[in-house]
């Protein structure tokens, strides 16, 4: 690996923190208390060109790696919008993996170039209220029909469905069978969000509140034959060749958001004065501080190399699921050391280290779980039995 500077990823850095620099703390706290999605946020993303940045430049993207697109995520958080900033236009940026690699090219053409843009809003539709982690197990089903097919069934924690007019619907159509492999029969879809054929309704949640998160269900959705998305029966392949990216992509937000939460803890640290002295002085405080910097740094040595190996096509589900755990565990402590350097003051929100802190403790839960990156652990990279 080459850890000179690279003057694209310096560009994209500089752009990042220049456009978020018009969306202060404030803008987000607002928009956190409001439940209002960041539209002027989002469109200004759209605007400066950042949407659709994987998208191949044929189809009006920027043709960019998942490098590139962690170093926006991590700079969108480190900027204090933390996941509520992320979460608004990550499928724009990073989401449309399963079409660039496995759409049809008519899907490509029509769909792409208006990622590019912001005007396509998508919803990611796997996770199910009686399945959760365990995809296999899903029972939304797609019944053939003539040109397509019918979908019915129930989807949970989805973000932006109430903004989206498409979403990427994974379905089974064949049921389980026991004798088979348990990932065989689904299928991932492009399907319109037809709101007489899906109810949404918003979950009340902790935290990323600017971004809504939402229940689906799910009666009779015709989804045409042209919407399929890879081959029928194989969605979960479709789906997982972009698993060890999304979590680079998350463990960098995880990272940005440990940054901007440091940063206002080493702030107060020097400027709040108790007994006649900052309490930046006190070593009780120093070196949680210099702890959290450290724990920081170590994460983000193995997220680069994880991030690298991605970009570079190498198997790295080893590196991919420990970046995604040393960030999370890194970026909440560092959250929770900042809110405990502000002592009373960091449980109100004036000071907006109690937004990073719940928008952190996020980042432990998804994408996926700290216990199911550990189990992966234990059976891929130890060679112990498979606990689940």
């Amino acid at each position: 690996m080459d850890y000179s500077k690279n003057e694209t990823h310096e560009e994209i850095r500089r752009g990042i923190h220049d456009l978020c620099k018009r969306f202060p703390d404030e803008y987000w706290a607002e928009h956190d208390e409001s439940h209002e999605f960041p539209w002027e946020f989002y469109n200004a993303m759209a605007e400066g060109g950042w949407m659709g940045l994987t998208v191949p430049e044929e189809y009006g993207g920027g043709g960019l790696g998942v490098t590139e697109a962690a170093i926006v995520e991590r700079e969108i958080a480190a900027s204090g919008a933390g996941m509520g900033g992320c979460s608004a236009v990550h499928i724009g940026i990073f989401g449309f993996e399963p079409i660039i690699h496995h759409g049809s090219e008519e899907m490509k053409r029509k769909y792409l170039p208006r990622v590019v843009t912001g005007e396509l809003h998508t919803s990611f539709a796997v996770t199910e209220p009686d399945a959760g982690t365990d995809t296999t197990n899903i029972r939304t089903f797609a019944k053939k029909v003539d040109g397509g097919w019918l979908v019915s069934g129930k989807k949970v924690w989805i973000t932006k469905a109430q903004e989206a007019e498409r979403m990427l619907l994974l379905c089974r159509t064949s049921p389980r069978d026991e004798n088979a492999k348990r990932t065989a029969g689904m299928t991932l879809m492009f399907a319109e969000m037809d709101r007489s054929k899906v109810q949404i309704r918003p979950i009340p949640k902790m935290g990323r509140n600017a971004v809504d998160t939402n229940e689906l269900f799910i009666d009779e959705l015709f989804v045409a034959d042209e919407d399929v998305v890879g081959e029928v029966g194989h969605g979960f392949r479709t789906i997982l060749g972009g698993l060890n990216a999304e979590r680079v992509i998350s463990a960098n937000a995880a990272l940005g958001i440990g940054e901007a939460a440091l940063r206002r803890g080493v702030d107060y640290a020097k400027q709040r004065e108790v007994f006649g002295r900052p309490i930046g002085k006190n070593q009780g405080i120093a070196f949680q501080l210099a702890e959290a910097r450290i724990r920081l740094d170590a994460a983000e040595a193995v997220l680069d190399k994880a991030t690298w190996m991605v970009d570079q096509g190498l198997p790295c589900g080893r590196e991919a699921n420990a970046a995604k755990f040393l960030c999370a565990e890194a970026g909440f402590y560092a959250a929770d050391v900042a809110l405990q350097t502000h002592g009373g003051f960091g449980y109100g929100k004036e000071f907006h280290v109690e937004r990073y802190f719940r928008e952190a403790r996020l980042m432990r839960i998804a994408p996926i779980s700290q216990e199911m990156v550990l189990n992966y652990t234990a059976e891929h990279v130890l060679g112990l039995p498979r606990s689940y």
